[in-house]
Parts: C-alpha cells; structure tokens; sequence
C-alpha cells in the first residue's frame, strides 16, 4: 500500500490517498477536506495502474475525472493519486515531491 498526503497550498485542503494493488487494478481510497476532492474521490475508486502513468494510448482516468471535478488546474492532487498509484504498483519508488512557491 501506498500513501499520499497532499497539502494543496494557498485553499488549505488536505487530501489523503491510500493507494494498494488488487490484481490488475489499483484501489484508492480517499480522506479530504475538499469538496471538489470528495466529488473526484466517489469517482475515482479503481484504475489500471499502466493506463494512469502515461498518456500513451489516453489519457489517465485520475486526470479526466480531475477535469470534470477540480476547479483549478495547478492543484497538485491528480499527480499525488497518480503516484500513490506507481508506488502502490511498484511502478515507482517512493519519495517526496514537492512544489515550492515564493514572490522574489
């Protein structure tokens, strides 16, 4: 299993994701204070793990339903879901990514 805990920035939500593999799909389950997040997450339950880390062959599901439910285009949660999946699926290893943002 696999899990993410974004911080999403200047809104204050956080999203929780739990990501864990079940044969050939990958489960997610979701904990947020964010209602577009919430409208995603009743979507967003079970992907193909393959299909969501390119977009050979189509676009991701986490990021077509993210069209549908998010409001703003830089929140970084369609990319946490999509790499608590790689590492759920041992498509990816585990480590943090982060986006700093300053006036300079």
């Amino acid at each position: 299993m696999a899990v993410a805990t974004i911080t999403s920035g200047i809104c204050g939500f956080v999203t929780k994701v739990e990501a864990h593999q079940e044969g050939d799909r990958c489960v997610l389950s979701f904990e947020t204070d964010c209602p577009n997040v919430a409208r995603l997450a009743e979507e967003l339950q079970a992907v193909d793990p393959w299909g969501e880390i390119t977009y050979r062959g189509g676009r991701p599901v986490t990021m077509t339903l993210s069209d549908k439910h998010l409001q703003h285009p830089a929140c970084p949660v369609p990319s946490g879901v999509i790499k608590a999946i790689e590492v759920a699926c041992e498509l990816a290893l585990p480590k943090a990514a982060h986006i700093d943002v300053s006036n300079e």
